[in-house]
């Protein structure tokens, strides 16, 4: 065989062993790529996104487009050469394993705690929206969560509305804690609840419950030398008319700010856009502060691909979003839901020079 044709062989063995090897050699990433965008202001699997009821609504128009990242799930292995494509393609990232999904979190672990995210994520988008509007919003300490084989297993329960500790009254969520801690454990304390049930029946009329007291007495445990009673305390608010967020699929805290505009657009005359495509992201709490995401660039990407000409972006994500704008789209920089409102007001009306832009990391 001529000296060329063999190293010609062996060179092309050995390049199909290469990729064979890095076909079957596992590596530790997860990919991000662009997901579905969704308008706030419309409609989702033939049902508005956001049904309100109770209240005087409006239907505007333009968007106010949610954003979402498709991510590989905790139990999907990739290979090394997927790895290198994805490295490759500049419409998704490759990311370390651990940095989407902590070590030994289940596919079922991650799916219940983007759902628990989620529907936080609706409950602050509502009290944000109304606070925005100077809507009144009655909030009460409930019963979060209780830890199973505590001293409040079987007495307490998720959804119950604690009223007092002890005789004292329970003001804000951090005075449970406070008043259970000032016993030693093995003593008593006594909490004065609604149940659950109570509570829920009066929520769905828009009041808060004043009936159905009754007083339940646990004997504290030992948790690193202070007494507990194993659950967790949670605020939870009663809104004076229906608000419901219907879309399916989508987990995570990152739609809170768009929910929040879309709701304070539906709820106020006239188009908050001027008829504008607008899309964005960002957490938001009760007081309206807006908190940065992952995968700021997939989102970008995706909002742009649906045509989105303005991108409201979290303070804190500018400088990741700026490094690598999709042409045509204008980055919007917001800390508070109060900031995107005013940017959507020079939006509608065209007067876009103002607006407070994100800029690459070391720039202003």
């Amino acid at each position: 065989m001529p000296r060329r044709t063999a190293t010609l062989l062996a060179s092309t063995l050995m390049l199909i062993a290469l990729l064979c090897t890095a076909v079957l050699i596992p590596a530790p990433y997860s990919e991000m790529s662009p997901g579905p965008t969704v308008n706030t202001l419309g409609d989702h699997d033939g049902a508005p996104v956001l049904q309100i009821s109770g209240h005087k609504t409006y239907q505007p128009t333009g968007h106010l487009n949610m954003t979402t990242v498709r991510v590989t799930g905790p139990d999907y292995t990739m290979n090394l050469f997927y790895a290198l494509v994805g490295w490759l393609d500049h419409d998704s990232a490759v990311v370390p394993h651990k940095t989407l999904y902590p070590e030994g979190q289940t596919a079922e672990q991650a799916d219940q705690e983007n759902a628990e995210e989620f529907t936080q994520s609706q409950e602050s988008a509502k009290v944000a929206a109304l606070q925005q509007l100077h809507i009144p919003v009655t909030e009460q300490t409930v019963v979060a969560s209780v830890r199973k084989d505590k001293p409040a297993d079987g007495r307490l329960h998720a959804g119950d509305v604690i009223t007092a500790v002890d005789g004292k009254q329970v003001k804000a969520t951090g005075d449970v804690a406070k008043f259970v801690t000032r016993h030693k454990p093995g003593e008593k304390t006594v909490f004065t609840i609604i149940p659950a049930k109570v509570a829920a029946a009066a929520e769905k009329k828009g009041k808060k419950p004043t009936t159905g007291q009754k007083q339940v007495a646990i004997t504290t445990a030992a948790e690193q030398g202070r007494a507990v009673v194993g659950i967790q305390a949670g605020a939870d608010h009663i809104f004076p008319f229906s608000i419901d967020v219907k879309l399916a699929d989508v987990g995570g805290p990152s739609a809170g700010l768009m929910f929040s505009l879309g709701i304070i657009d539906k709820l106020t005359p006239g188009n908050m856009t001027g008829g504008k495509f607008v899309a964005g992201t960002g957490t938001i709490d009760d007081k309206g502060n807006v908190g940065p995401i992952g995968g700021i660039s997939m989102k970008t990407v995706g909002a742009r691909s649906k045509g989105a000409q303005f991108f409201l972006t979290p303070k804190d994500n500018c400088a990741a979003a700026a490094k690598d704008t999709p042409q045509g789209l204008t980055l919007v920089k917001v800390a508070t839901i109060g900031d995107a409102v005013k940017a959507l007001k020079k939006i509608s009306k065209g007067d876009t020079a103002g607006l407070p832009s994100c800029s690459p990391a070391g720039r202003s």
